[in-house]
């Protein structure tokens, strides 16, 4: 849902402009008299102090409670990034620099790593690259079939014509009748379904209480996990430099940090952010609340889409506090998502 932002006149405008820009250089709250000094507009402190308190009453600036200088809220955040941010494009020297430390005769996985590190390191915060939707495995077909001395070979098709066969260990003898409604119900509820998707419902399903279930569709999950569970999860992402995020006053505390690194760990909120990023296409500023993940209030996530022949195949980005220079952050988050798609287009995976 669009934030409704509120009208504010241009003087009104340039102040909460100057104060955002001003706070997001020094990280101190701002007092009148200097924001007067600094923007230039030929306004005494006492109304410049007047217009502060106007911006607050909507809830664009706070006062902390150690200072009498103010601070952008979410709101004010938002509004200057949609309406009064003024981007610093990169020139041809820091593009070119940004080509050099992606290598394009390595393989897909080390290209998207040296993508997220190159995000982490040129900003010095968090950065992270989601893994191509086309690297995506699908399955399209399974198939058990009864073994000697209570095995079972089961038959895993997957797209791109992967076929894989397993033996697992049951505790007891299955008839081939029981494995084809095994089979059936399975390819019913999976095919078509990533490996990722499929694990997770998995898991979902082998939690849920027995008796809810009935007898075949506990038999197949129980099947289904057995010759699943030595597959090696695939990446979703791939995230760098998290530690930098330790360097910044205003996530210093040990809690929020505790609390960040397990949210990094745990990956569902991540995620829907990127999936998030991927349906909406460009570049997406998420200020904290905005995530819907209550783990990054107070830090703000930039993604942009990369494409591969034209699809959106991922998204990559930064994770850093919402005191970060958003001017020079968006462009560069842009250009790497152009020059890794640009990099993954023109080599073989």
């Amino acid at each position: 849902m669009k934030v409704v932002e509120p009208r504010i006149n241009e003087r009104a405008q340039a102040l909460l402009k100057g104060l955002i820009e001003l706070y997001i250089r020094e990280g101190q709250p701002v007092g009148s008299s200097k924001l007067a000094r600094e923007t230039n507009l030929e306004l005494s402190s006492a109304t410049v102090r007047n217009v502060l308190a106007d911006l607050e009453r909507l809830g664009l600036v706070e006062s902390p409670h150690t200072s009498a200088g103010r601070i952008p809220t979410q709101k004010g955040y938002r509004l200057f990034i949609d309406n009064l941010l003024t981007l610093k494009p990169l020139n041809a020297s820091e593009v070119d620099q940004l080509k050099e430390n992606i290598d394009d005769t390595l393989d897909t996985q080390s290209v998207l790593s040296q993508a997220s590190s190159l995000l982490s390191g040129v900003t010095q915060m968090a950065g992270l690259v989601s893994v191509p939707k086309k690297n995506q495995v699908f399955i399209e077909h399974i198939e058990f079939f009864p073994l000697s001395e209570k095995r079972v070979l089961g038959i895993l098709v997957f797209s791109k014509q992967d076929v894989q066969n397993r033996i697992i260990h049951t505790q007891r003898h299955y008839s081939q009748d029981e494995l084809q409604r095994i089979s059936n119900y399975l390819n019913a509820a999976f095919t078509g379904k990533d490996i990722t998707e499929v694990r997770q419902t998995l898991l979902k399903q082998m939690e849920e209480a027995k008796e809810k279930m009935d007898q075949l569709m506990l038999q197949a999950i129980h099947m289904a996990n057995d010759v699943f569970k030595h597959d090696k999860p695939q990446q979703d992402f791939i995230l760098a430099g998290e530690t930098n995020l330790m360097n910044y006053q205003e996530m210093a505390d040990i809690t929020r940090l505790r609390q960040l690194f397990e949210a990094f760990n745990e990956k569902r909120g991540i995620l829907q952010l990127l999936d998030q990023s991927l349906s909406a296409q460009g570049v997406q500023i998420y200020i904290g609340k905005e995530s819907g993940y209550e783990v990054f209030e107070g830090c703000s996530v930039v993604t942009a889409t990369y494409t591969v022949d034209d699809e959106v195949v991922g998204a990559l980005g930064v994770i850093g506090p919402t005191r970060m220079a958003y001017d020079r952050v968006i462009p560069i988050v842009d250009v790497t998502a152009k020059l890794l798609g640009h990099v993954l287009r023109h080599r073989s995976s």
